[in-house]
């Protein structure tokens, strides 16, 4: 087969744009939002492409005992607010509903189910944004991806062995799917503790395992405390690291519900196991506990992997940043990714990416 001539073919079917955002989540729809406020005309000069079945982004996929209520930190996405919603409701319906009210209220008309195989070098100085519906030439990429769709399975000895589930965050089913059955809980984030205070009310037993002791903040997260982590977590990207979550930096807000999980004992931690058996998992120091069901809420990466015919990784593993843009090529902007990964540090990503864009298309330098 003659692969060039393929290639080709794809470049010379593409859709010409000046601005592909992949990802329609919340970082995508704020980039979306900006380049229309700046004069960017959806369809003709800029494309949205959503690799889910409608609107919601991640949130869609979120557990239906996640209410809105427990949502914590969701912000609003620019230019309009999110008000009236029931707390009691699961965020999933409630966070989707709104989305789609948004794409509508400002004509973001975006293109979906559309899963991007890969993004590589064009001509003249464009991207190819390689789709399941066809092929887009962009002057210019925000790459909006999020991480929901990689989630991360850590490997220990014998974990093809256990006989029992193995569950990750990602495809966690409720409460009720555990009654009556011993369960381990690996990770110490807020999606951890949130599925240990759900389940340990139906399960015959739970065991909450963390690689590093968790850390509990007492006291407001107020605006001080959120730059500082987010500056850490902008310095890993910055040295072109694999970037941490912002929760690893800032800790676990105390609230009532941990106050009372604590007390009552179901937040009471062990440090990582170093095996997993047929029937459980085992410590070198002769511990062990036996499981029906091991969930991993062990988080997830980003998903990226589009990227790598740009070769933009660097050799520690992540993309070096300079503000949103990739330091090896200031064409791609990763807005959500790293520091920009909370709902108002995407806002504030969209916002930069596209003023660094119009410098861009404009023949100026881009700002840092």
């Amino acid at each position: 087969m003659n692969y060039i001539g393929v290639r080709d073919a794809a470049a010379a079917e593409a859709h010409d744009v000046d601005v592909v955002v992949i990802g329609a989540g919340q970082a995508g729809l704020s980039s979306a939002y900006h380049l229309r406020r700046v004069g960017f005309e959806p369809g003709r000069d800029f494309v949205v492409l959503d690799h889910a079945p409608r609107p919601g982004g991640a949130w869609q996929f979120r557990w239906p005992s996640l209410t809105y209520g427990k949502v914590h930190g969701m912000h609003a996405l620019p230019g309009m607010e999110l008000t009236g919603a029931d707390p009691a409701r699961p965020s999933s319906e409630v966070i989707g509903e709104y989305f789609t009210a948004y794409e509508d209220r400002f004509d973001l008309r975006v293109r979906r189910p559309v899963d991007v195989h890969k993004v590589r070098e064009g001509e003249g100085g464009r991207l190819l944004v390689e789709t399941s519906a066809g092929t887009w030439s962009t002057r210019a990429l925000i790459n909006a991806t999020g991480t929901w769709d990689r989630p991360f399975w850590p490997r220990y000895p014998g974990q093809e062995t256990f006989r029992g589930r193995q569950l990750h965050t990602a495809i966690y089913p409720g409460p009720e799917a555990f009654a009556e059955q011993r369960v381990i809980v690996v990770g110490g984030g807020a999606s951890g503790t949130q599925h240990l205070m759900e389940i340990a009310p139906y399960a015959a037993e739970t065991t909450w395992v963390t690689r590093r002791p968790p850390v509990f903040r007492e006291g407001p997260f107020d605006e001080n405390w959120g730059r500082s982590a987010v500056a850490m977590v902008e310095e890993r990207v910055r040295q072109g690291l694999p970037p941490r979550s912002v929760v690893s930096v800032t800790g676990l807000p105390v609230n009532d519900a941990i106050r009372r999980a604590r007390a009552d004992g179901v937040l009471d931690r062990l440090p990582m196991f170093d095996r997993i058996t047929p029937s459980g998992v085992e410590w070198d120091d002769g511990r062990r506990v036996d499981a029906d069901i091991i969930l991993w809420a062990t988080g997830f990466r980003a998903a990226i992997d589009h990227l790598a015919p740009l070769r933009l990784r660097e050799p520690g593993g992540g993309i070096r940043m300079e503000g949103t843009g990739a330091a090896a090529d200031p064409r791609v902007h990763l807005v959500g990714y790293g520091p920009s990964a909370s709902t108002i540090g995407a806002n504030r990503a969209g916002r930069a990416a596209v003023r660094d864009i119009r410098r861009l298309l404009a023949g100026a330098p881009a700002t840092v």
